[in-house]
């Protein structure tokens, strides 16, 4: 799939107008039907005036070829922290429910969350296989001041996965941030599950949330790592006029 392509057919074409002459002239194509300038993100020619003009290197950072697979990447992650969110908010729910109720996790699933069940069966999740849950029960009978910590610790946790979400989908900086901060601090959690209780699906998700670190901590040089902030934005900016370069040559 040309990524270039189907994000111009969603968003349309972008095309710029360089300031220099040896860059304006490749861009630019005369037509029987008028002027036509090349896009920047897929370099198909576009008829009409371009959307703007001015020195190649303030031409505009689009999101292309590695970088459009990068969004790919962090919005596929999105999705994962989204539905991991929903997940943890209906546990934190479940336990005010069984602090006055009393019953097991995996009554509260069968019987209130029967609509789920085609979904945790796809994925093969079971209520029984989860340390974290097991734990939880164990102290079902602990103090009502207890339950309500743990409750409100799985309810915190899942607003801060859909804040993860939120800021992965949006491409902005700060998502990134949270998300290496937030998948961090519970990959313990998950290591303590896999080794307890060894499932694919644990293991799959272990490896995701490494692998996801890993991949934002060195791509998008986060905490200073690869010259930071500063060295991120300008190799963009370089990317955006060696676009621009690209362009001009095919």
């Amino acid at each position: 799939m040309d990524w270039n392509l189907r994000t111009c057919a969603r968003r349309d074409h972008v095309t710029y107008a360089p300031d220099e002459p040896e860059f304006r002239a490749k861009l630019e194509a005369t037509t029987p039907l008028g002027d036509a300038w090349r896009c920047l993100r897929c370099g198909s020619y576009v008829l009409g005036e371009p959307h703007g003009a001015g020195p190649a290197a303030e031409a505009p950072v689009l999101l292309r070829g590695k970088t459009l697979r990068a969004a790919f990447i962090l919005r596929a992650l999105a999705i994962e922290r989204w539905a991991r969110g929903v997940l943890l908010a209906l546990l934190g729910i479940a336990v005010f429910v069984l602090k006055s109720t009393k019953v097991s996790l995996q009554q509260l699933f069968d019987r209130d969350l029967t609509a789920l069940k085609p979904f945790f069966d796809q994925i093969h999740f079971k209520v029984s296989d989860s340390s974290t849950i097991n734990s939880i029960e164990k102290v079902l009978h602990a103090k009502a001041s207890t339950l309500n910590l743990i409750a409100s610790a799985l309810l915190v946790y899942a607003a801060l996965q859909i804040v993860e979400g939120v800021g992965l989908w949006s491409l902005k900086r700060w998502g990134e941030y949270v998300a290496v901060v937030g998948t961090t601090l519970f990959i313990p959690l998950e290591v303590y599950e896999v080794v307890d209780k060894l499932t694919w699906l644990k293991l799959v998700v272990l490896a995701i949330n490494v692998a996801a670190v890993v991949y934002l901590l060195v791509s998008k040089r986060l905490f200073g790592i690869r010259g930071g902030g500063k060295a991120y934005e300008a190799a963009l900016h370089e990317v955006s006029l060696l676009e621009v370069e690209a362009s001009s040559s095919r």
